[in-house]
This record gives C-alpha cells, structure tokens and sequence, in this order.
C-alpha cells in the first residue's frame, strides 16, 4: 500500500477506463465489480492512463468571489459611519464626495458592478454557440459565473450607498432574486451527471463511472467490492412523480446519507487497514467515495432533476431580464445628466 500512497492521485483527477474488467463478477448493483482485484490490477490501476470520455466534473468553484466579496465587506464596515447617516447627515460627512453613488469610490465600484453584470450574459452565450469553444470549458464559465453572480449583488449595495430607492431600488430587488435563484440553479445543475467539458452524461455512461470509482477504491483499500457498494449503497428512495418540493427535499436527503456513508465507509477502512492509510489517501478514498455515491443519486434522480431545472430556467429568465433593463436605463440616466466624477 505504500506505493497507492505515493501515487495517489487528487479526487478532481480522471481514473482509467473500464479498471478491472477482466477478473471480476456482478454483484447486486447494475454491473458493478463482485470481487477484489489482485496486486495485478492494482499495477494497472496505477498504470493506465486517464479517461477523458469518462471523467466527470466537480461542482462549480465559488471561491473565485472570496477575494471581492471581502474587498467590498471591509468597504461597508469601514464606511459605516458614513453609510448609518440620514440622506441629510451623508451631505455633511467628510466621506460623502467618495462614497456617495457618484463619488469616487461609490461610482468606480458601481462600474465594476455593471461590467461584471454586463459578463453575466456571457455565459448563456457560450452554452449555445460552439464555436467559443476556445474561450474555456462550460464548466470554468460556470464557475466565473457563479463567482460574478456573488459578487454583483453586494457591489450594487456599496455603489447605492445602501439606499435603495425608485428605479434603482426595484432593479435591485430584481437583482437579489436573480441572485438567490442562481444559488438554488447551481446546486440543481451540478447534481446533472456531466463530463469535464460540460456534456451531460447518460445513466449508461454514469454507471461505468461509477463501475470505476469501486474498483480504484476496492483497489486502493484492498476492501472487497461487494463491502464497499453495501457501506455506500444509497437508500432506495423512489424519485419517480416526485413534486418540485418533493425533488428538492429528496436531494438533500441524499446529500445527508453520503456524508453519512462516507463516514461509515471511514470507519471500515481504519478498521480492517488501519496500518495502510494515512489522512491523505484516506480523504482520497473518501473523495472517491462521495463521487460514486453521487452517481449513484443522480442517475436516480435525473429525470426529477431534469424537471425541476426546466422550471427553474423559466423562472429565472424573466427576473434576469427585468434587473437588466432596470440596471441599463439606471446607467443611462446617470450618463445622461452627467452624475459621474470622471466628466
């Protein structure tokens, strides 16, 4: 087992093609290996080179937004003597020509927050034409985007001073529901199966994933295959006719029982190895671990989810649409009467 230490590979990695395929027998779930593979396979699991048909995405990043979100937070907790005042106590305060929505800070930042709006609109632009490509997968747009998506919101309160009033005041509100639902859209897409470029991926395809992630953690924990799929085994909830509400809730429930099982699984492998794992190839076999359950879950719950995203575009359309024209006449106004510190 020294040697899966030294070359373990991290969770987000690709693993080989079909590992194991030869030697083994079904077992109780669809196709999946029913006996432990020798050191043999263990050498070609090592060996073998990455998949990239059969490689899977790993949830979009919103750490991309911690930086400007703690920029924009220490900006309002530093101003908060100014940002406390009434509109008549702001007019007298020394900080009012930088922090008012015109100012010099207020502003810059307000076009910061409108260029990062504007970038928003990017992303469903690249899904749908191909030919951008080249820009970066679907998966990394979707990461920027959520990040983007973050951090508009609190850059349009700083920009307003944390006055919402009028136009502004409605586009805003728009802008926090367009927010929100993207939480509520991303945690939706990423529990689609997908590949790393994005393209989703059938419930064949899933399982022949999942069908390797068992054999490389039957292989690194030495673990027969059939203990493994019963310690992960998710519950066999039946996701068909299931409601909106319902699909969500199941969801959720489904990530509880993975954390669970990831823990029991834990406790398996520091029981009958514990001479053979340190922490890091343990949080590698439980990375491996999530991921299978995850496929497991979602190809369960794909049609289910397929509905429920369906909705959820539809809904989210018209808000997004409804903060941009607010957001565009805004800064045509300001353009017009010349409220800006730059001319």
């Amino acid at each position: 087992m020294a040697g899966a230490q030294g070359t373990a590979r991290r969770p987000d990695e690709e693993v080989p093609r079909a590992i194991g395929a030869r030697g083994t027998t079904s077992s109780s779930r669809s196709g999946l290996p029913g006996s432990a593979p020798g050191p043999a396979a263990h050498e070609r699991t090592q060996a073998l080179p990455a998949s990239p048909a059969s490689a899977t995405k790993s949830p979009a990043n919103p750490r991309l937004a911690y930086v400007p979100v703690a920029v924009l937070l220490a900006i309002s907790l530093l101003g908060s003597p100014y940002y406390l005042l009434s509109q008549a106590g702001r007019v007298r305060h020394a900080w009012h020509p930088w922090l008012r929505p015109s100012g010099y800070v207020g502003q810059t930042i307000g076009i910061v927050a409108f260029a990062l709006f504007l970038f928003l609109w990017l992303y469903p632009l690249r899904k749908r034409v191909r030919w951008l490509a080249f820009t970066g997968s679907v998966p990394r747009w979707l990461d920027v985007h959520v990040a983007a998506g973050l951090v508009v919101p609190l850059a349009g309160a700083v920009h307003a001073g944390w006055r919402f009033r009028g136009l502004i005041g409605l586009g805003y509100a728009a802008m926090l529901v367009v927010a929100l639902s993207g939480v509520v859209g991303r945690y939706i897409y990423v529990r689609i199966p997908r590949r790393r470029d994005g393209l989703e991926l059938s419930r064949e395809e899933a399982a022949g994933r999942r069908r390797e992630l068992v054999t490389e953690i039957a292989a690194a924990t030495g673990l027969d295959p059939q203990r493994i799929e019963a310690t992960l085994a998710p519950a066999a909830a039946n996701a068909t006719g299931l409601g909106l509400a319902s699909a969500v809730a199941q969801m959720v429930r489904d990530d509880v029982a993975r954390r669970r099982a990831a823990r029991r699984l834990a406790a398996e492998v520091r029981t009958a190895r514990p001479e053979a794992f340190d922490r890091r190839a343990l949080r590698r076999v439980l990375a491996l671990a999530r991921r299978e359950m995850a496929l497991a879950q979602q190809a369960r719950m794909l049609d289910a989810t397929h509905r429920l995203f369906r909705f959820w575009h539809a809904a989210h359309q018209p808000f997004a649409i409804s903060a941009f024209l607010a957001v565009a006449l805004h800064v045509a106004v300001v353009v017009a009467v010349g409220a800006t510190w730059f001319w």
